[in-house]
């Protein structure tokens, strides 16, 4: 399952695991037996996480559960004093693109130093790092947009290494007039396909594009080979590297291309693209190293939500199937029983460690029946997920045991959504209502993974290590 967060949820549970696993065989106890209970413990957990997950019943609910997942998830980045802001972001990115299975190929990154990180924003359409040809409008509407990767220069013999032996300048001009022409043809080819934008990946010489001028036609060249593909998606275009059939090859459309100016820099935005809801984030900052630190945490932020509207989506999909078939089976109605429900799949769970605590005490109780050593591992594998609040309360440099015994008591008399209060003293809080939610999916993803991960890791038997080598001299 591809979630977008949680890498360090999964670390830090896989080393808790594979430290109780260590004390285990050092007490006699059998690899394989730790990782029979181990097995049984992430049973219990993963069934008791699906009971205190809940879903999304409405459009408001959905929107203000977004924004409290994407502050959550940033929370732990580099953004957490401008977390509101980039939640935001994020979350009106999402919204938008959600009519297409939220797609994040639609959403570009763009980073542009200068200015502070609160100066990014998000923008309608797609914006290209390139600037207008000289001499060219800098402004279109309606546009048909062709996206190519053709070389669009004569520099053929510099290319392969050739080289041509001639009697006189005059066989020379021949050559010259011979490229112009090839040249001339296959700007012909592109001008067939009766497009307003030419925006190609690779070099395009002064001559095509004094062709391209005189046809009215905007050329664009060098166009970013990480946007280009994300480019082609939002245009509905496809890149070109032929032009024989003009007929059938589908050219992208943008309701305005303009030339823009963002900080010191030129660039062009394509708004009113093919596929609607296409959008540009643009980060700003001081430093180059804070916005790649800022694109990556965004990145989290904008998978784990487009995670989530999918689930959705995908839910109500399966509701309108239902109804569907079930009306179809049952004349005159909806047949009993498929009426689609208000309620959506399990979509999230609470943070601050209340989901770790839930499992932990559901966990420890499975450990109260299980007979033999195996309820040595599972009762292990309780103080693995125990450790999840504790080294969050650490971290704030509160007193753990005193917080996560209180937290710990609460789980057990069935409060599931208390967790960890780093305000103040500490203590602890109902997460739900704080609104410090994460998705459910990644929550699961990291309890499969890290059970995963340490039981691979049990079950080495020991590890050959080579002889270091003799050093002459020495």
């Amino acid at each position: 399952m591809v979630c977008g967060d949680g890498t360090t949820g999964v670390v830090v549970l896989a080393a808790e695991l594979l430290r109780e696993a260590e004390q285990l065989v050092e007490k006699n106890i059998h690899p394989q037996t730790i990782i029979s209970g181990y097995r049984k413990a992430a049973a219990a957990a993963r069934k008791q996480l699906a009971a205190v997950a809940f879903g999304v019943s409405d459009e408001d609910s959905l929107r203000t559960c977004l924004l409290n997942v994407a502050r959550t998830t940033l929370s732990s980045k580099l953004l957490p004093a401008d977390k509101e802001h980039f939640a935001k972001i994020a979350v009106d990115a999402i919204l938008r693109i959600r009519d297409n299975c939220a797609s994040l190929d639609l959403i570009h990154i763009l980073k542009k130093p200068g200015g502070c990180m609160k100066d990014s924003f998000l923008d309608e359409g797609f914006i290209l790092e390139k600037k207008i040809g000289v001499g060219q409008p800098k402004m279109k509407e309606n546009c048909k947009v062709m996206v190519a990767n053709t070389p669009m220069d004569t520099d053929k013999i510099k290319i392969f290494g050739a080289r041509v032996q001639v009697d006189s300048f005059e066989a020379v001009h021949e050559i010259e007039l011979a490229e112009k022409e090839k040249m001339k043809q296959k700007v012909e080819k592109i001008l067939a396909y009766k497009c307003d934008v030419f925006i190609n990946r690779q070099l395009i010489y002064n001559y095509p594009d004094q062709l391209f001028k005189a046809a009215g036609v905007s050329a664009i060249e060098h166009s970013d080979f990480d946007g280009m593909e994300r480019l082609a998606a939002a245009l509905g275009a496809e890149i070109l590297s032929t032009f024989d059939n003009p007929s059938e090859a589908p050219l992208g459309f943008c309701a305005k291309m303009e030339e823009i100016v963002i900080g010191d820099d030129t660039a062009i935005r394509f708004s009113g693209c093919r596929a609607g809801g296409a959008c540009t984030v643009v980060l700003r900052g001081s430093s180059e190293q804070g916005l790649d630190e800022a694109e990556r945490s965004l990145h989290d932020a904008l998978a784990i939500l487009s995670q989530l509207v999918l689930q959705q989506q995908q839910q109500r999909r399966q509701q309108r199937e239902a109804a569907t078939a079930a009306a179809a089976a049952v004349s005159g109605g909806i047949a009993e029983g498929f009426l689609p429900s208000e309620q959506q799949q399990l979509l999230l769970v609470c943070g601050a460690g209340a989901a770790e605590m839930a499992m932990e005490a559901a966990v420890s109780r499975l450990a109260t029946t299980i007979p033999g050593k195996e309820s040595l591992a599972v009762e292990a594998y309780a103080r693995a997920l125990r450790q999840i609040p504790t080294i969050i309360v650490d971290n704030a440099g509160l007193d753990s045991a005193e917080i996560v015994s209180q937290l710990r008591a609460q789980h057990h008399e069935g409060l599931w959504n208390r967790g960890v209060c780093l305000e103040g003293l500490g203590g602890t809080l109902d997460a739900k209502e704080k609104g410090i939610l994460e998705a459910y999916k990644s929550k699961l993803s990291q309890l499969c993974f890290a059970t995963e991960a340490a039981e691979m890791i049990i079950r080495v038997d020991d590890i050959i290590r080579c002889a270091p080598r003799e050093r002459s001299g020495m």
